[in-house]
């Protein structure tokens, strides 16, 4: 048992168990939904569990439905595993015309396809793909109903007091990549009046897992003796299957205009006294570096609770899973979120 006494998490095949297990309420959703799904960009950090969970809810609902998971599938790992689950595998890089011409039709689309890390020195290539190929979804899948990723990015920075912005807050995006998010908000914004195509958009901010986040990122600095910035010293963290869950769930409010949601942890966290927690956990002094700025990129996610109820993890629970994964040499994706960023370059 770790530190809290509660669940372990030993094994790859353990924790994406977890993190594509169902709820009630995405049962309860899907079984109420009409018709296929298709996920794009199924093969990315999220996507593999987030499609299991649609199949296994679909099939906890009793619904015979076809759950589909498009991707250029770089890790075949993802694909087999997707396959024995009984999800359909479609090949498809998204930028290549005739690939997307033949994609399959459906009536429920889950949008995840984008580009973050990176975009310093390809900003071309970054607005193609969020802003330019949401246009050619949004145009494929007219008649579908649409779950359509974004970033809680698109926000100004808040006071660290305020409670994190709302959906209804006036975005202010720092730097291209935001940039180019909020572009694609606007796009599916703009084809969903054009056609009536119904649309939920997902501001995630952010979703951690034991081998990724912001949580991760901290927790293996604390390990491995590295420092840390304290000057974007807060943030929001959800756990992925919350995370996931409340996505799908969000299929039940897609509308024209498109209906916003954040999606985030309710604890504005403290990079530092996060720091110094793992630290306490695994008997490691955190190497601290600056002083934490008045503001901070934060979500309210009291509109996603008020719908699907509050996540079930807590941040002290995922840090005392992290905290024994990464003492265990547990696997790291290696991707660091680079969540000490302020000036929105990726």
């Amino acid at each position: 048992m770790p530190f809290g006494g509660r669940m372990t998490i030993k094994t790859i095949h353990e924790l994406e168990s977890l993190l594509s297990e169902p709820t009630q309420g995405v049962i309860e959703t899907l079984g109420k939904l009409e018709g296929d799904i298709l996920v794009l960009g199924a093969g990315g950090k999220m996507g593999p569990t987030l499609t299991k969970m649609a199949k296994r809810a679909s099939d906890l609902a009793g619904v015979d439905r076809r759950v589909m998971a498009a991707s250029r599938f770089s890790s075949e790992k993802d694909r087999s595993e997707l396959e024995n689950a009984g999800v359909e595998i479609v090949r498809c890089d998204f930028m290549d015309q005739a690939q997307l011409d033949s994609l399959p039709d459906a009536p429920n689309v889950v949008f995840m396809v984008g580009m973050k890390f990176g975009t310093s020195g390809a900003q071309g290539l970054t607005w193609a793909v969020n802003a330019f190929l949401p246009g050619l979804i949004a145009r494929k899948y007219r008649d579908s109903r649409i779950v359509a990723f974004s970033s809680g990015n698109v926000y100004e920075f808040v006071p660290v007091d305020s409670g994190g912005s709302t959906e209804t807050d006036a975005p202010g995006p720092v730097g291209e990549y935001a940039m180019s998010v909020l572009g694609r908000e606007r796009v599916f914004e703009h084809f969903s009046g054009v056609y009536g195509t119904p649309v939920s958009i997902i501001r995630l901010n952010y979703a951690v897992e034991l081998r990724y986040g912001v949580l991760v990122d901290v927790a293996r600095k604390v390990w491995e003796g590295e420092p840390i910035s304290v000057g974007h010293g807060y943030f929001n963290a959800v756990w992925q299957t919350d995370a996931n869950a409340m996505a799908l769930q969000a299929f039940g409010q897609a509308a024209s205009p498109p209906f916003v949601l954040n999606v985030a942890g309710p604890e504005c966290l403290s990079v530092r006294k996060v720091a110094e927690e793992f630290g306490e956990m695994m008997g490691r002094k955190p190497v601290i570096e600056g002083t934490e700025a008045p503001d901070a990129l934060l979500s309210n996610g009291n509109l996603g609770y008020k719908l699907y109820g509050k996540p079930n993890v807590s941040a002290r629970q995922m840090m005392e899973w992290i905290a024994e994964w990464i003492m265990s040499d547990g696997e790291s994706i290696g991707k660091p979120t680079h969540f000490e960023t302020r000036d929105g370059r990726y």
